[in-house]
């Protein structure tokens, strides 16, 4: 009887490969262990195992595997099931998912090396210029790689040398796979066996008569021991004596010394002892009640409760309740700057039961995250993360915890699998029988408009905590300031003249302006030429700390230009503002002031939010300006005034979110202020006071804005309403996508009618050099989704066997929004 697997490669393919494998492979094998697999002609890969059957592919011969690299499977069965479930709600393939999923160290890569061949003698004359410069290397080098015999010749493309070569029998070219994790290992010493006896010890001190230095660094190893009662640390060690390592080493070498290893995780909690959780006041303690009412009939609980209620301490104790249950905990978060701060708050609560999994770790710290999780280790009770931490291998997951549910974040656009965390953590909690809880201050429409249907539960929090006033906002009519000529820069006097009340009395104060850069636009004043993007259709911004321009959508930078490249004046203009330009005027505005920003720019290190955070929070920052980082649920105590720029730039943007996310922005922006005793102020720059969003901002209206934009979308067809579905056509020849685009339309409208928008090319219509153009697909809540996406497969398969279109590159967006 044949035996055979279907494996998962993290490759983007529509079916699974089969390999063969023997009888004992097959009783050993498990689904979620990886095996390492030939792919292609010369490619191998890390697989793992989808299933184990007899049935041999039709197609094709199947392949053997090359070697089985776990004893027990590193992907759950649960995870399985996830991950078939996206594969075929988001459109795409089980290797996007998976390559998305493991963490990279899991996912081993073959490297070729070139050695040179022994068995035979090669005549020297016979070989070109390039091909005897690699095998003399080869004389001084045991093995080389690709990348390495393209820096020896300079060229990009060595491949015809290398075959050349090995047509001339001068080298061998095997595949090396080789395994990226790496365990960090501690040293430790202990006295040497043999001294394990009083008289032997006796005999060691009296020989080490001389040696005083040997002998005070014997003396503190026992001292060290009995006091900590732990192994000791060689670096404990020669950091508690003041000796250098060498006396250490000289120790070891005699043998009276043994050294020894220990694995021991990057990331540990090192706290002392855990504190108990606050005590919940009365309107925190109602609505934890009503959640765990709420749980008994639903599966999904949506906590609205206004900016500082103390929503965190009621995640507190459902935390604990589910931890009391021996279940795990996901608390997912929209950005890692959130992480820093709350990483402290529940480590404080639950000690190292906290494990954090983020895209700013390493990739060995995320293997120990993923292995404390995969054997339920104590460490790994409740995780910390960013939205791909819904991938974990959970083992028994009680509780998912959705902070800020209404951020854009939560969305992945690029690469695939193009996913929304927060519902598919609702189809993960699914999955393992848990309970989700999504909280925000300005719950996503989508979330709202389901608990008003009652698909979810809805607890409200309408008290901030120790009944602290909301913030007072006042909006300021920027057009009339201009007119009356009562503006420094891009600050009104209304707003200067509360900045310094507010730090005279030694409070702090946060400035907020979704762009970073200095200014968007370079122009010149004569000709109106502005600098352009040469891979995209966009203005460069202008970065005044580097003095270049740059493009925030391809990465392309140029020094600052000192006069126009169209005309040759040197009447150059800076249009709009961005982070940096408010930095430079609150300097000036300021001067005796700590002025720092937050955004994009200042926070690329793994520790860059927590430096700014941390700072802000001891005081050593005044003044901070910043984009939306600043809008995430932080808690900053001393914080009394926040200005909002310019709420026009968010307002005006061609999107059908854009009202409800300058809402939510402001709203959330606004709660930053007065969220200790003080009542906080927030001021609104704006051109139109009277807009119905600034309104509801001022007035702090949630349920006024969501009827408006409900009305709004029921009137135009979109979500929550209709789903969406959005395909983007990219391809560097204009003409080319503009014909595969109609032809795709036409295609769709025979089967969606006038469900489907487009095509339309976007507000930037190219990037890294690359046009594109979007076509929307609505549908409608009776229509099936799944036969829709079945028809939609079916066309995108005919458009492929176009050969013109072959190139042309095909992106399927579900939810797109």
């Amino acid at each position: 009887m044949l035996f055979f697997i279907d494996v998962i490669i993290p490759v983007p393919l529509q079916k699974l490969f089969t390999y063969s494998i023997t009888e004992a492979e097959a009783n050993f094998l498990k689904p979620g262990m990886r095996v390492s697999v030939p792919f292609g002609k010369s490619k191998i890969y890390t697989g793992i195992v989808y299933s184990i059957h007899n049935v041999a592919p039709t197609a094709y011969e199947a392949k053997e595997i090359y070697q089985i690299l776990d004893d027990f499977p590193i992907v759950t069965s649960t995870q399985l099931q996830l991950w078939q479930w996206m594969a075929k709600y988001y459109m795409c393939t089980l290797g996007d998912i998976m390559r998305a999923a493991l963490p990279s160290a899991f996912i081993l890569e073959s490297e070729t090396l070139i050695t040179k061949n022994n068995k035979k003698v090669i005549d020297e004359t016979v070989l070109i210029d390039d091909e005897f410069l690699i095998y003399e290397a080869l004389h001084h080098q045991s093995s080389l790689k690709i990348h390495d015999v393209s820096n020896i010749l300079n060229k990009k493309n060595v491949l015809p040398v290398i075959k050349s070569l090995i047509e001339k029998e001068a080298i061998i070219v095997e595949e090396e796979v080789y395994e990226k994790y790496i365990p960090k290992l501690v040293r430790y010493v202990r006295l040497h066996s043999k001294y394990n006896s009083d008289e032997a010890l006796q005999g060691l001190l009296e020989d080490l008569g001389r040696a005083h230095k040997q002998k005070e660094v014997v003396l503190s190893l026992f001292s060290l021991a009995a006091k900590t009662k732990k192994p000791v640390k060689v670096s404990e060690l020669s950091n508690a004596i003041n000796a250098s390592s060498g006396i250490i080493k000289t120790l070891i070498d005699k043998e009276i010394f043994e050294e020894y290893h220990i694995q021991t995780d990057r990331v540990s909690y090192s706290g002392e002892q855990t504190e108990d959780s606050k005590q919940l006041n009365t309107h925190q303690n109602t609505a934890y009640n009503e959640i765990l009412e709420s749980f008994k009939t639903q599966n999904v609980t949506l906590l609205h409760g206004v900016t500082s209620s103390g929503k965190t301490e009621i995640y507190v104790k459902l935390i604990e309740d589910a931890l009391s249950k021996k279940q795990q905990v996901l608390y997912l978060l929209p950005e890692i700057a959130l992480t820093t701060q709350l990483v402290n708050r529940l480590q404080n609560y639950f000690g190292e039961k906290v494990a954090v999994f983020h895209s700013k770790y390493s990739t060995n710290e995320r293997v120990e995250v993923w292995n404390n999780v995969l054997s339920n280790s104590k460490k790994a009770q409740i995780i910390l993360g960013a939205r791909s931490s819904i991938f974990m291998p959970y083992i028994n997951l009680g509780l998912i915890i959705v902070d800020e549910e209404h951020e854009q974040s939560f969305k992945q656009f690029d690469p695939a699998p193009r996913y929304q965390a927060r519902d598919t953590s609702i189809v993960l909690a699914n999955l393992h029988k848990a309970k989700v809880l999504l909280g925000s201050a300005t719950p996503s429409l989508e979330s709202y408009f389901n608990a008003k249907q009652n698909k979810y539960g809805l607890v409200e929090l309408m008290h901030r905590y120790n009944n602290v006033l909301m913030p007072d906002i006042e909006l300021i009519d920027l057009k009339d300031k201009h007119k009356k000529k009562r503006m420094k820069g891009h600050f009104s006097d209304r707003l200067i003249e509360e900045m310094t009340e507010a730090l005279s009395e030694g409070y702090q104060v946060i400035l907020f302006q979704n762009r970073r850069g200095y200014s968007p636009i370079i122009e010149c004043n004569t000709c109106g030429n502005s600098p352009q993007c040469p891979n995209c259709d966009v203005s460069l911004t202008y970065h005044q700390y580097r003095n270049q321009l740059r493009c925030h959508y391809c990465g392309y930078n140029t020094i600052m230009i000192q006069d126009c490249m169209a005309c040759g004046s040197q009447d150059l203009d800076s249009k709009g503002l961005g982070t940096q330009q408010i930095e430079k005027e609150v300097e000036v505005l300021f001067p005796n002031h700590k002025v720092a920003r937050m955004d994009l720019d200042t926070t690329r290190g793994k520790y860059g939010y927590q430096k700014i955070i941390t700072a802000l929070e001891q005081q050593e920052i005044d003044i901070l300006v910043g984009t939306q980082m600043l809008t995430k649920g932080l808690d900053f105590r001393n914080i009394k005034l926040v200005g909002i720029m310019n709420a026009d730039s968010m307002l005006n943007f061609p999107d059908f979110r854009a009202h409800e996310r300058s809402y939510q922005l402001m709203q959330q922006v606004a709660g930053r202020a007065g969220r200790t005793k003080e009542r906080g102020k927030v001021l609104i720059q704006t051109y139109n006071p009277h807009h119905k969003i600034l309104q509801q901002v001022s007035t702090n209206n949630y349920v006024e804005m969501f009827k408006e934009q409900m009305d709004e979308r029921f009137n135009f067809k979109y979500p929550p309403v209709y789903k969406q579905i959005k395909i983007t056509l990219k391809h560097k020849d204009y003409n080319r996508v503009e014909a595969a685009s109609i032809w795709l339309t036409k295609s769709l409208r025979q089967v969606f009618k006038n469900n489907v928008l487009g095509p339309e090319a976007p507000p930037v219509a190219r990037i890294r050099n690359q046009f594109h153009k979007n076509i929307l697909i609505k549908i409608p809540k009776e229509q099936s989704l799944q036969k829709t996406k079945e028809a939609i497969i079916k066309i995108n398969n005919s458009f492929f066997s176009v050969k013109d279109f072959r190139s042309v590159k095909l992106i399927l967006n579900v939810d797109n929004f």
